[in-house]
């Protein structure tokens, strides 16, 4: 039900963002809506933990679906009247302040609720759910594209969106479940914003290796800006860009599954699987950028004008550029399960895990809102410069984490044949 309610919200909401521009002609409206959302996510993310102490995480979680609504209204009212841009900008923004609260009581649960045998694959079965809404929204967004029809696509976004948003109101109280193995599950307070910010004080001071993981946190939604803006908008017209979204959401569902997979097995013991995911990470990365760059390096924002003719489905030479965004789909998703998984394997405290989790979405929400203002400046090379940016930060989080993976992940009392 966790993942549903992402499903319903958040899934729908990046189907619409995934067409680039949010389907729109012009990009830039869109692309500085979501630098005003994910600044304003990072902004709060800080201090969500203590609204949370307040209102519990089912009300808090049911806050958090509401901004989403409004942003694709936003995109509805902008096609009807396109000099609405100010109202999809100021929507970006209340959406950031209700999605901080949607994914800090995200990530608290989805940490809580696994043992540590089933920790990546309750991320896996998340994840597969949370992007099962941006292949339904896509498979929406196609249906209707095929005949260029955007209006319709997103009313039929919106109606789903507001049915999720009565998934969080029909949970159960976390506080009276028990996990697989008996144990209660148990939902601490998260921390106040001034303990918070004492804490990530104190963390810093007492153990400098938690910046290692900086990185990785803050790259790991920055590729979305060249995905979503810079590729698939760029390069395809509407119906292609719809058929696009969906390949690259079907992807994030098999990439999930797959990391998933590998940082389950039982028959390793839990270092082995951290540096084995961590390798195919770093392989997958090289293997997506280094075909990107063969695409990328033929065009810039000048030589492919907002009105000219795009590539379209029956064209030659779009099946290489399709595979490729479901390619860059299924990285994607496997590099933000490896993050979760890092962070639930370095602790088995669920009040240090909610500490990671805050910071985690602040910083990984002020890359987005970097790249994604970046983008909208404007500048005739910024395709390029945005895609070497995204190549750079994400092979860069996982070297940098490096050592942490081999200082602070330790073999599980219940790894195979091994001992602490």
């Amino acid at each position: 039900m966790l993942g549903l309610v992402c499903f319903t919200c958040a899934g729908l909401y990046n189907a619409m963002t995934g067409l680039g521009g949010a389907g729109q002609v012009d990009p830039r409206t869109s692309a500085n809506a979501n630098s005003a959302l994910y600044a304003a996510l990072a902004l709060l993310s800080v201090f969500a933990g203590s609204v949370m102490n307040m209102l519990g995480p089912r009300l808090t979680l049911f806050l958090g679906t509401t901004g989403y609504v409004l942003g694709l209204i936003s995109y509805l009212v902008i096609n009807i009247n396109p000099n609405a841009g100010w109202f999809v900008i100021t929507a970006g923004g209340i959406e950031g302040l209700c999605a901080a609260l949607l994914w800090t009581a995200q990530s608290t649960l989805m940490m809580a609720y696994p043992t540590d045998s089933q920790r990546g694959r309750f991320i896996s079965i998340f994840w597969a759910i949370y992007n099962l809404g941006g292949v339904v929204g896509a498979t929406v967004s196609l249906g209707e594209n095929i005949h260029l029809k955007v209006c319709t696509m997103l009313i039929g976004l919106i109606t789903l969106n507001t049915v999720g948003m009565a998934v969080p109101l029909i949970m159960v109280d976390p506080n009276r479940m028990y996990r697989s193995d008996g144990t209660k599950v148990t939902t601490p307070r998260r921390p106040s914003w001034r303990s918070e910010l004492h804490s990530l004080y104190f963390s810093l001071k007492s153990d400098p290796m938690v910046l290692l993981l900086f990185p990785m946190f803050f790259a790991s939604n920055w590729y979305f800006t060249w995905q979503f803006n810079d590729y698939n908008a760029a390069l395809f017209n509407i119906r292609t860009r719809s058929l696009n979204n969906l390949v690259y959401w079907v992807s994030t569902i098999l990439g999930s599954i797959l990391i998933g997979f590998v940082l389950d097995q039982r028959g390793l013991t839990r270092r082995l699987r951290a540096f084995y995911g961590w390798g195919i990470l770093i392989s997958l990365t090289f293997i997506v950028h280094v075909w990107a760059f063969i695409y990328q390096r033929n065009y810039t924002r000048e030589s492919i004008p907002v009105n000219s003719l795009k590539m379209d489905i029956f064209d030659k030479g779009y099946a290489g550029r399709v595979l490729l965004y479901g390619f860059c789909g299924a990285l994607g998703a496997m590099y933000q399960s490896f993050v979760y998984w890092i962070m639930g394997a370095m602790t088995d405290d669920p009040a240090k895990l909610a500490y990671y989790a805050g910071f985690y979405h602040s910083m990984q929400s002020a890359g987005a809102a970097g790249a994604f203002g970046a983008d909208a400046v404007g500048l005739p090379y910024v395709y390029m410069n945005i895609f070497l940016s995204t190549w750079v930060l994400l092979v860069a989080g996982l070297v940098v984490a490096l050592p942490m993976l081999y200082f602070r992940v330790r073999n599980a009392s219940d790894d195979t044949g091994c001992s602490e």
